[in-house]
């Protein structure tokens, strides 16, 4: 894979990463009540799920190209469409609410394990990696299979150096956040024009 693409690939997924969600407000929310080895475990956990949702689009969408590289290419468009719709979705959505529920007190290792199950249990989740892994593949580049791994676990990482810096840092970013309420009324724009951009940038990226 170029370094052009995987730069782009990284900055995306960082943009989307830094920016408060639900997985983010949940390390937060247990990094505070149950300390850091909670919030990191909490962090792994979700990198977990998140390794098993990219290593099952992963073997199905290779498996649809080496069917078809044309039902692949569809699939591929189709992601676009859906990164486009959840930009629109994220843009026009009332300002969201950044409170972060009292989590009760719990154990790394089961802070680990719900973590793991909030995120595979998560079908957006799914339809998320089978929507945006693909735009980044391209079968000239070489084995499909080892592009899709690499996106995966490139994902998976930034995921867990991420949720590592917020749980270690968890009472500050509580703090800023808030401190900076306004945050919650941009946080769906800034999002949903990431998606937009980044669908419409792969639309006509081959033309």
């Amino acid at each position: 894979m170029s370094i052009a693409v995987l730069t782009t690939y990284i900055l995306v997924v960082l943009g989307l990463m830094v920016i408060p969600g639900p997985a983010t407000l949940l390390v937060l929310a247990r990094s505070v009540s149950g300390g850091r080895r909670a919030g990191i475990a909490t962090g792994l956990g979700i990198g977990v799920g998140d390794l098993i949702h990219s290593t099952m689009a992963t073997f199905g969408l290779s498996a649809l190209l080496a069917t078809s590289a044309l039902a692949f290419e569809v699939v591929k468009y189709i992601g676009v469409a859906y990164l486009i719709y959840l930009g629109y979705r994220a843009f026009i959505e009332k300002p969201g609410n950044l409170d972060m529920a009292a989590a009760p007190e719990i154990s790394p290792g089961k802070a680990f394990r719900q973590g793991i199950f909030t995120e595979i249990l998560n079908p957006k989740t799914a339809l998320f990696f089978l929507a945006f892994l693909p735009q980044f593949v391209h079968p000239e580049s070489g084995s499909v299979i080892g592009q899709f791994a690499l996106l995966g676990i490139i994902f998976v990482a930034l995921s867990i150096c991420v949720t590592s810096a917020l749980a270690i840092g968890a009472g500050s970013v509580r703090g800023w956040l808030n401190r900076n309420r306004t945050i919650g009324r941009w946080q769906g724009k800034v999002i949903g024009s990431i998606y937009m951009a980044l669908g419409v940038r792969l639309a006509f990226q081959q033309q």
